[in-house]
C-alpha cells in the first residue's frame, strides 16, 4: 500500500438549535461515544497504517482539540472549504517533499475507521488523478436504514458519492480555478447547469448517464483523469449535516455498543 499524506478540512460550521443541542458550534468537534468526530478522522488514518503527515485545517478551538489528538499540524481556516484544502496543499507542498498522492477527507464522518480507510484505499486506481467513493443506494440504505441521503440516478444503479478523496497533488493544482467554480455553484441548480453544460444536465435527469460518463465530464471539465470508486464503503457517504443525521448516527452507535462485534 502507497504512504499518503491527509488534508482535513474541519472549518464546518453548525447552525444554532444544532450547536445548543451538541455544545459547540463546530461540526468536527461533535462527540460520539466520547471522542470527537475530528479525533474518530485522524485515529482512523492513523490506525490505517497507510499516511504520514495529517494535517487539520480549522478554527483556534479545532486546532487545539487537533494538537491533543495526534495531527501533525493544524493551519487556521480561510473563508471557503476549497481555500482550507489549498491552504492544507501549500502547506505539505512548503514543509518538505509531498507524497505522491493526497488524501482529502472531510470531518463529519462519524462512522469512519482504519478499515473503512484500507478498504477504500484498495478499491483505487492510482493511475488516475482524482479518485471518489461512489456508493450504491442499496449498500447504503443497508447500512443505515431509512437515513437521508442525496443519490442520483444513471443508468448503472442508483448512487451517492463518498467524503473522501484520492488525488494527486499535481493535477489538484491545476484544478484549482475550476473547483472554486463548482464550490461556488454547488447549491444553485442554474449555477451547476452552466458548469455542467445543459445536455449533461438534461442526460442526467433522464438517468441516461453512465458512470463513464460521469467520469468523462470530470477529465473535461478539470483536465484531470478520475475514477468513481464503486463499491466504496457507505461509512464514507453518512456525514452528519443535520440535527437529524446526529441523532440517527447517536441511535446507531448506542445499536453498536448493544451488538457485540463479528470482527
Amino acid at each position: 500500500m502507497s504512504t499518503y499524506d491527509v488534508i482535513i478540512p474541519a472549518g464546518g460550521r453548525l447552525d444554532e438549535e444544532f450547536s445548543k443541542v451538541v455544545a459547540t458550534n463546530s461540526k468536527a468537534l461533535i462527540r460520539f461515544d466520547g471522542r470527537t468526530v475530528l479525533e474518530r478522522t485522524i485515529t482512523a488514518f492513523r490506525e490505517s497504517g497507510a499516511v504520514r503527515r495529517i494535517v487539520v485545517v480549522g478554527s483556534t478551538e479545532v486546532c487545539e482539540s487537533a494538537e491533543g489528538a495526534s495531527a501533525d499540524e493544524c493551519l487556521r481556516e480561510g473563508a471557503t472549504g476549497p481555500e482550507n484544502i489549498f491552504r492544507g496543499l501549500d502547506y505539505l507542498v512548503e514543509d518538505g517533499s509531498v507524497s505522491d498522492r493526497v488524501l482529502i477527507c472531510t470531518c463529519d464522518l462519524p462512522f469512519i475507521d482504519a478499515d473503512v480507510v484500507k478498504l477504500f484505499l484498495s478499491l483505487c486506481n492510482e493511475n488516475k488523478d482524482f479518485c471518489v467513493p461512489l456508493i450504491a443506494e442499496p449498500d447504503y440504505s443497508e447500512a443505515y436504514p431509512q437515513a437521508e441521503a442525496t443519490f442520483v440516478g444513471l443508468r448503472d444503479g442508483v448512487f451517492t458519492t463518498g467524503c473522501l478523496y484520492n488525488v494527486r497533488p499535481e493535477a489538484l493544482r491545476k484544478a484549482i480555478h475550476h473547483i472554486d467554480r463548482l464550490f461556488v455553484n454547488r447549491k444553485s441548480k442554474i449555477g451547476m447547469a452552466r458548469v455542467l453544460g445543459m445536455r449533461f444536465v438534461l442526460l442526467l435527469l433522464m438517468k441516461r448517464l453512465t458512470i463513464r460518463d460521469v467520469e468523462d465530464k470530470v477529465h473535461e471539465l478539470l483536465g484531470c483523469t478520475g475514477q468513481a470508486v464503486a463499491d466504496s464503503p457507505p461509512e464514507l457517504a453518512y456525514d452528519v449535516d443535520y440535527l437529524e443525521d446526529y441523532h440517527y448516527a447517536m441511535q446507531t452507535f448506542r445499536t453498536m455498543r448493544k451488538t457485540p462485534s463479528m470482527h
